[in-house]
């Protein structure tokens, strides 16, 4: 099975994307539209303090009465951020986006994150991991 690391070598973007805690959800949600991801790192000072997505804003905005353009990123982040490591594999990867019920989940080296990875990075490289799989069984078959 695949590695974190291997995975993130294999993504075709290569920067992280991340906002300020103090930013307006608005800003945020404009940022998360022109790079048309879900979900974005909030970081201060080169440190991951929360992570923003949809589902934040869904719930925590919309429900909740709030306006994106009054109300700060910090004040509605999850800030109880799970990481994973490099040289976790997809499937441990996966188990936890399950079990935690998230959909992103940073990679850290080093004390510093290297990558985010979503729940759509994960189901494609294990599908692609399979499809190799089954080549390989019709390969050695028909030989």
């Amino acid at each position: 099975m695949q590695t974190v690391r291997q995975l993130l070598e294999n993504k075709a973007i290569k920067d992280l994307i991340s906002v300020g805690p103090e930013m307006t959800v608005f800003q945020a949600l404009q940022v998360m539209a022109e790079r048309d991801v879900g979900a974005i790192l909030v970081m201060e000072m080169g440190d991951v303090v929360g992570i923003f997505s949809e589902r934040d804003y869904a719930r925590r905005i919309v429900l909740m009465g709030r306006t994106s353009a009054g109300t700060k990123v910090r004040d509605i982040m999850t800030s109880k951020v799970i990481f994973v490591s490099p040289g976790q594999s997809i499937g441990e990867c996966m188990a936890l986006m399950t079990d935690r019920r998230i959909r992103h989940l940073p990679v850290m080296e080093d004390n510093r994150v290297i990558g985010l990875l979503s729940i759509g990075d994960l189901v494609h490289a294990t599908i692609a991991e399979q499809q190799f799989v089954i080549e390989q069984l019709v390969k050695y078959i028909r030989t």
